[in-house]
């Protein structure tokens, strides 16, 4: 997610309203936690007149609604030559709309009481709606004028340009993020996804109003729409907004065809820099989320290195031999590659003991997988933790039905899961573990450059250059059982 991702709206006193239901109700709320971990969650199927489809849990124990949607698409259908494209578009939603200016429109939004935000990723572009019942039609009204009419007036444009732009020279000087562009653009290649989201100046200072209409048109449409709402709001209500906010946009989106990454693995990234420690960082073949194999996948990475403080690497690396502060493994599903990823930071004089230590616990778990008893532990923590990570609030259950809707697992995902993760054997993990282990991974050590006669590292005058167009590294966005994700 972009830096609009947690855009905060100026604290009216409609907005303190919201705020203050919301802290009148939040011990209600948590003292039911223990007892809504446990029970199912009612999911709904809504279609409008119009068709347009939404997942519905009705909640009336606090009157709040929250909606979350998400067009398919981002920043991976940005134009080549104007990457940067929906991220800029994504922070333009509540800076006017319709017949109201940027001033009119926060104007309405702060006396609604309604919070609206949108942001951008590589793969969709997500909206978040949140209002109180009393305050619900006209919140509707203003997100149905920001999803159907953004004006991309001049002003908005260019001081949100100018962020994206500041933020762009701010990184150019920060070695880290140029690693993960030269990562990105060693592992991805030619594929969008090695592509920076912000893009480079050259191509953000190029689009112009007409390049934000021609993509708002493209991407806003019904077939490409999915939509979750929690709260206090009954299914016919839902549908009359649904079409209220949906239905005049098109009915087909108009995206290209994206292949699947081809991952250039095997290979190593050696970016020598003076900095106090030394990152590294090694990247696997991954699973879909499709794949019938993922939970045996997602089990045998928890033991890995996703458990943290209790997986095989946290123990080797960091209790053992306090190479590092802290060291993990992550299984990235994305919607056209996926990875799995490790990653750590040590002293220079250590980055190798510590990268041969982590390939050898890989090879062991490659070559042996891991024990039943871990196994067991790995799948009780994976299904105790889902309903805390991701069905704690209204706007994180509404986030993972989202999440879950994107990713095709079906309206009774949540129901079915404990069963596929305990239906997980032991010779499924190690099968997984053989398969996607046992490839040479593409490795990145970015850090001083080795000692050669004694001297001290050479520092460099800058980071390694890279094109302004690379970008993200193939690590994020973890496979699911983070917040708001889908939770394997």
């Amino acid at each position: 997610m972009n830096r609009f991702c947690e855009m905060m709206l100026l604290p009216t006193m409609a907005r303190l309203k919201l705020a203050f239901v919301t802290t009148i109700l939040a011990f209600a709320w948590l003292t039911m936690q223990p007892l809504m971990a446990h029970a199912a969650v009612k999911i709904q199927e809504v279609k409008s007149q119009s068709g347009v489809t939404a997942w519905l849990v009705e909640d009336y124990s606090v009157p709040i609604i929250s909606m979350r949607f998400a067009f398919k698409g981002g920043s991976v259908h940005d134009p080549v030559g104007k990457e940067g494209l929906a991220t800029l578009m994504s922070g333009l939603f509540d800076e006017g709309a319709g017949d109201l200016d940027r001033e009119a429109y926060q104007d309405r939004l702060d006396d609604s009481g309604a919070e609206i935000s949108f942001a951008s990723s590589t793969d969709e572009i997500q909206g978040s709606f949140r209002a109180i019942q009393e305050d619900l039609d006209e919140g509707m009204k203003l997100l149905a004028l920001s999803v159907q009419k953004p004006r991309f007036d001049a002003e908005p444009v260019e001081r949100i340009r100018s962020q994206l732009l500041a933020g762009i020279a701010a990184r150019s000087r920060d070695p880290q993020e140029q690693a993960k562009i030269a990562w990105s653009r060693a592992v991805y290649g030619s594929h969008p996804y090695a592509r920076q989201e912000d893009g480079g100046t050259q191509s953000l200072t190029s689009l112009t109003r007409d390049d934000l209409l021609a993509m708002h048109k493209a991407q806003f449409a019904r077939d490409n729409l999915v939509v979750s709402v929690v709260g206090a709001i009954d299914p016919e209500k839902l549908k009359a907004y649904l079409d209220e906010v949906f239905a005049p946009l098109p009915e087909h989106a108009e995206l290209r065809e994206i292949p699947q990454a081809d991952m250039k693995l095997g290979q190593d990234i050696k970016i020598d820099y003076d900095l106090p420690q030394t990152s590294i960082q090694l990247a696997y073949p991954g699973v879909s989320r499709k794949d019938p194999g993922f939970f045996a996948a997602y089990l045998m990475n928890e033991v890995l290195g996703g458990g943290t403080f209790s997986s095989r690497l946290f123990e080797e690396v960091r209790e053992k031999r306090g190479l590092a502060y802290g060291v993990g493994s992550s299984l990235s599903t994305r919607r056209y590659s996926s990875a799995l990823a490790i990653g750590t930071a040590t002293r220079a004089d250590r980055s190798g003991e510590t990268l041969d230590l982590i390939r050898q616990e890989v090879k062991r778990m490659a070559d042996g997988g891991p024990t039943q008893e871990e196994l067991d532990k790995a799948k009780r923590y994976t299904i105790g933790a889902y309903a805390i990570n991701n069905l704690d609030s209204s706007g994180s259950i509404a986030a993972t039905l989202t999440q879950i809707q994107l990713e095709d697992l079906g309206i009774d995902y949540i129901e079915r899961r404990k069963g596929l993760i305990e239906a997980v054997t032991l010779d499924d993990v190690k099968a997984q573990a053989k398969r996607l282990l046992e490839a040479q991974p593409a490795i990145m050590i970015v850090g001083p450059a080795a000692k050669k006669d004694g001297a001290a590292p050479a520092a460099t005058s800058g980071p390694a250059p890279a094109p302004a167009s690379a970008g993200e590294s193939p690590e994020v966005p973890a496979a699911d059982e983070g917040k708001t994700q889908t939770g394997g």
